[in-house]
């Protein structure tokens, strides 16, 4: 269709791209119409074009303010109220005498005697300059101490992602095409089994595998790497050590995903524009490449950006099994020590990681999907 021309009285032009409205008022009033969120392509104001893709990640990048702002309120005063003191637990582990005023002079120390709302504004100025002062327990910068383990928690979700993709697409198309044969039956235990199986269980059966393989056929038992090298210093190394939680937590979870593949590609494949197609006599695999696949993909693609967010910080009992000093171990040791910036570091750092992960989500729904736009 083509561009719609109005013109106010200010002699301002106004074309919008695709529209039903009916009078030139409406031209200005479609930034805030609900009704034609769905149709608007773009605006052009004054010669000058903004799209409505751009308005709506300005508003999402501005809705990140009051959500991270609400996450911090909660976990800063949610830290104040559990039972717990970092100087009672600091003292007894050191087995120093509980002496009253050696208590207090820690809680000073690390500013605990402070007001409230003093220590509140000091987390929010730290939150906002990302500098979240030292940790309670190791005295250390917390950047120090996140620098690290956020490489390693990054690497291991973008690899488990990466194999939960790889085997939940694949397999939830060719269960779906197949539906109701040995094939769909055998994927469709796979995952079933994958969904019954947590994570560090098969891990623990990883382990076990590889002792009692290299020494059936190489003589010596064989563990993975303890320490942690960077992917860019030793990739050898690094591999070795991560390739084995990566294929525990990308099988575990890649089984939710593929049986989402598969419910949603055959919701796609009853579709009337596929039959209509299949009609036409094209062949099987255009139809599911180019007509059914993209369509199908959005809830998969919501699932594994929730996955992904899940496995920057989530991993708590795998990195124990195998040993690995992540984001989630680390979370686990904070809140045992009651370190409250570290607890309040990581949870903030996590909220970015979500806040984020939702964001690219939902602008690949308008790559996938053309029918959907934004506004």
């Amino acid at each position: 269709m083509a561009p719609v021309m109005y013109q106010d009285r200010y002699g301002t032009d106004c074309s919008l791209y695709w529209q039903p409205v009916a009078t030139p008022a409406a031209c200005f009033l479609m930034l805030f119409s609900v009704e034609q969120r769905q149709v608007r392509i773009g605006l052009k104001y004054n010669g000058s074009e903004v799209t409505t893709l751009q308005q709506y990640v300005l508003r999402r990048v501005l809705l990140v303010v009051p959500t991270v702002l609400g996450a911090g309120v909660f976990v800063f005063f949610l830290m104040r109220v559990i039972p717990g003191d970092i100087c009672l637990v600091r003292w007894v582990d050191y087995g120093y005498d509980l002496r009253p005023e050696l208590l207090e002079l820690c809680r000073n120390n690390l500013g605990l005697n402070k007001p409230l709302h003093l220590q509140f504004y000091s987390f929010v100025k730290g939150m906002l300059t990302f500098d979240f002062g030292v940790s309670m327990w190791t005295e250390r910068p917390i950047i120090e101490e996140l620098e690290l383990r956020f490489a390693l928690s990054l690497q291991v979700a973008i690899m488990a992602t990466t194999v939960s993709i790889l085997i939940a697409v694949p397999l939830g198309i060719i269960s779906a095409i197949k539906q109701n044969t040995w094939v769909d039956y055998a994927v469709r235990i796979v995952s079933i089994a994958g969904v019954a199986l947590p994570s560090f269980w098969l891990g623990i059966l990883i382990i076990l595998g590889l002792l009692i393989g290299s020494q059936e056929f190489f003589g010596e038992p064989w563990m993975p790497p303890i320490e942690y090298v960077p992917l860019f210093v030793d990739p050898i190394a690094n591999l070795s050590q991560l390739i084995w939680p990566v294929i525990a937590t990308g099988y575990r979870y890649s089984s939710v995903a593929t049986r989402m593949t598969r419910s949603a590609f055959l919701d796609v494949l009853r579709e009337d524009y596929i039959r209509t197609a299949r009609a036409k006599g094209l062949v099987e695999k255009l139809v599911v490449n180019r007509h059914a696949l993209r369509n199908a993909l959005l809830p998969v693609v919501t699932v594994i950006g929730m996955e992904f967010s899940f496995f920057m910080g989530g991993l708590v009992i795998t990195e124990q099994v195998f040993n690995l000093n992540g984001l989630g171990r680390l979370m686990l040791e904070s809140v045992l020590n009651a370190d409250y910036n570290m607890i309040q570091a990581l949870v903030m750092i996590v909220v970015l990681v979500f806040v984020g992960i939702n964001l690219v989500i939902d602008l690949s729904y308008a790559w996938l999907d053309p029918r959907i736009r934004y506004g």
